[in-house]
């Protein structure tokens, strides 16, 4: 199981340019994603995320659990077939009750479209990775728009990546993004 611990933050445009002048080379990686929950919404209400993302044309399929300190379990695995990526998603060590939990199906719920400009930043003992995000988010046959910043934890301890992502929230006049693209997208689609 990976951890994945970041911050997140809603931006504009303009805040996404300064920053991205700032720190200066970045990968840009076209993201297009689609969430996944079953009838019944069993993942949802245990606040659990299944999505297949086409990651500059490589897909990728992820769960993400909560964790008791408010970081994520997250299992991730290059991965083609939607009707079968539970089971490979568990063979890779995810918790084994999605098998229980998604036993009545998966269908997409709601999705996100969007390009990501990112860059590593290490420091003494620890990495992080600034994620520039611009696009929209989909459900419901609806759209709105995407523009936010990430920092997250690659290596080291948490401390490092708050430290880091505060300095960058207070310098910019950042404010947290509390929801996920998922929760986002999920709320457009069910109206």
């Amino acid at each position: 199981m990976g951890r994945e611990f970041e911050l997140k933050y809603m931006a504009t445009e303009a805040i996404l340019d300064a920053v991205a002048a700032e720190f200066g080379e970045f990968t840009a990686i076209a993201m297009e994603t689609t969430y996944f929950d079953t009838p019944e919404h069993a993942l949802s209400a245990r606040h659990i995320t299944l999505r297949r993302r086409m990651e500059n044309s490589i897909c990728v399929c992820t769960v993400k659990t909560p964790l008791a300190d408010g970081s994520r379990g997250e299992w991730e695995l290059e991965w083609i077939q939607t009707a079968t990526m539970v089971e490979a998603l568990i063979r890779s060590g995810a918790p084994a009750e999605l098998a229980e939990l998604t036993k009545n199906g998966i269908s997409p719920v709601c999705g996100a479209k969007f390009t990501r400009l990112a860059r590593t930043v290490t420091g003494d003992g620890w990495a992080l990775e600034i994620a520039l995000d611009r696009g929209v988010l989909t459900g419901g046959g609806k759209e709105i728009p995407l523009c936010e910043l990430e920092v997250e934890l690659k290596s080291g301890d948490d401390a490092a990546a708050i430290a880091f992502a505060e300095a960058l929230a207070a310098k910019y006049h950042l404010q947290p993004q509390p929801k996920s693209k998922f929760r986002r997208a999920k709320a457009l689609a069910e109206g």
